[in-house]
């Protein structure tokens, strides 16, 4: 890894505010979107970008903000990969964040998460606090193949089950889903299963499938060569270089999926789960009289 002084730590989009710590990943998923060249990474992928100020400018952004809001933050660089182990920017952060009173949502696939849950759990008291979780494979080994750095599946729903314990509530990412991998009504219908158990909120899920751009696709179809002799021909023939790559099941997988979610409770359109992330709610303040 490295480390820069950045010049901004937040991005604000319509009133929604973002923040990356970290530019790269060590999780090392092989459909990873992040590696695409649109993003001109000017360093190797792995070799995680730190912004070592993030805090300093978080701070400042703030602190010079009138109205709260969410900030949300794992959109494009996990905020818990292993060299949060050491570093605790994202924990610093999230310290900023609960002194100047704003919410945030988080997206991660890692129980590393757990070691901020009592962080996350006042930010949720005093103002809201929304714990993401990307789960795309129930089968432990395959998803050590697809995701190999990262804990598995079945350890981030126990990341899950304790954030739900804190009434923290949370929103699952059912993406990607991989045609010819792991687009099975079994998969699915575990992962699902899961979701209810915990008590997930909500799930994105913008269909079953997944994209690839420039520098994505090259690495997928290396990633296939090595763990799915024929795979990456399979891709070629039916979808050439597409950047929508639906799976053959969708249409049977999303009517289970929708069915699933409407039977339990569970928002399912990436709308209703876009809006719950993004709605600060506005907390009452009770003065005693000592304070007036």
């Amino acid at each position: 890894m490295h480390f820069i002084d950045a010049k901004n730590i937040l991005t604000n989009s319509s009133g929604h505010l973002g923040m990356n710590i970290y530019r790269g990943c060590s999780h090392g998923c092989i459909y990873c979107d992040s590696r695409s060249r649109c993003y001109r990474f000017t360093h190797p992928f792995e070799d995680i970008e730190v912004k070592q100020n993030a805090p300093q400018l978080l701070e400042a952004s703030l602190a010079s903000k009138r109205k709260k809001a969410m900030v949300g933050t794992g959109s494009m660089s996990d905020p818990y990969m292993h060299c949060e182990e050491k570093l605790r920017l994202t924990r610093q952060c999230l310290a900023v964040i609960h002194r100047y009173g704003f919410g945030v949502s988080i997206l991660t696939k890692s129980d590393r998460i757990l070691q901020d849950i009592d962080l996350l759990d006042d930010i949720n008291r005093s103002a809201k606090c929304v714990a993401q979780m990307t789960l795309t494979t129930y089968n432990d080994e395959l998803c050590r193949v697809l995701e190999p750095n990262v804990c598995n599946t079945k350890r981030r729903i126990e990341v899950l089950a304790a954030m739900h314990e804190r009434n923290i509530p949370t929103v699952v990412w059912l993406s990607p889903i991989l045609p010819f991998i792991n687009d099975t009504e079994e998969n699915i219908k575990s992962i699902l299963d899961e979701c209810a158990a915990v008590g997930v909120r909500g799930i994105v899920c913008f269909g079953m499938g997944l994209t690839l751009r420039e520098g994505d696709r090259e690495y997928y179809y290396a990633a296939l060569d090595k763990h799915f002799p024929g795979m990456k021909n399979r891709y070629i023939q039916t979808y050439g270089d597409a950047y929508e790559l639906p799976s053959p099941n969708n249409a049977k997988l999303m009517r289970l999926f929708n069915g699933f979610c409407a039977d339990h409770g569970i928002l399912s359109t990436p709308d209703e789960c876009f809006r719950f992330l993004n709605e600060l709610p506005e907390r009452e303040i009770q003065m005693s009289l000592f304070e007036m």
